[in-house]
């Protein structure tokens, strides 16, 4: 629907889904587009987005270690937070099966193209009012990826700390995609700094 109220058409939304795959690097892009795109402009911004999945793909290393080559670098291309989250779980109940995370972003995958289809297609006929509550659907599927991740109490205080960088970046006046990248990196640094405290106190 964003796309389409862009002017980008059918073909021009599937490739950008199909290509990019990462549906708040799309929203930010769109956000920025113009007549002419400002393609480094929208480039730069999905990068420092994107960025949060260095420490996510660092994260999966058990499951990952024995890849190389095509099937490491194919299977970190198509990982999103949601396939994130559920390997996540896997790796905790003693499951490291990369093939299951590559399964799992690929049926996201196809998921994602059909659902762009349908929304470019009847987009047009749902006039919603922007603060309409449909569109807290994307914050609340996101918000369901901390179920799987949940771990105990000891979680709260790295995803606090992701939450009041974002708000403050926000605060400060920088837009997309700094509240983003402050919180993931910030949340990533807290919760690592937490593990190796509790891995130096069990040794």
């Amino acid at each position: 629907m964003a796309a389409d109220a862009k002017g980008l058409s059918l073909l021009e939304t599937l490739l950008m889904s199909a290509l990019v795959f990462a549906g708040t690097s799309q929203l930010v892009a769109l956000q920025l587009w113009s007549d002419p795109a400002p393609i480094l402009a929208a480039t730069l911004a999905c990068l420092v987005i994107n960025l949060r999945l260095a420490p996510m793909g660092a994260a999966l290393a058990p499951a990952l270690d024995r890849l190389s080559g095509l099937r490491l670098w194919g299977t970190l291309a198509v990982l999103v937070d949601n396939s994130f989250a559920l390997m996540v779980a896997e790796i905790r109940a003693g499951r490291r099966d990369a093939a299951f995370l590559l399964g799992a972003s690929l049926a996201m995958w196809a998921v994602w193209m059909v659902t762009t289809l349908l929304g470019h297609a009847f987009g047009a006929a749902v006039r919603l009012p922007p603060d309409h509550p449909v569109f807290f659907a994307s914050v609340a599927a996101l918000m369901s990826i901390l179920v799987p991740l949940w771990r105990g109490w000891s979680d709260v205080f790295p995803w606090c700390v992701a939450g009041l960088l974002a708000l403050c970046a926000q605060g400060l006046g920088l837009g997309a995609p700094w509240p983003v990248l402050a919180g993931a990196l910030g949340g990533a640094a807290t919760g690592a700094a937490l593990d190796r405290h509790r891995n130096r106190g069990r040794a």
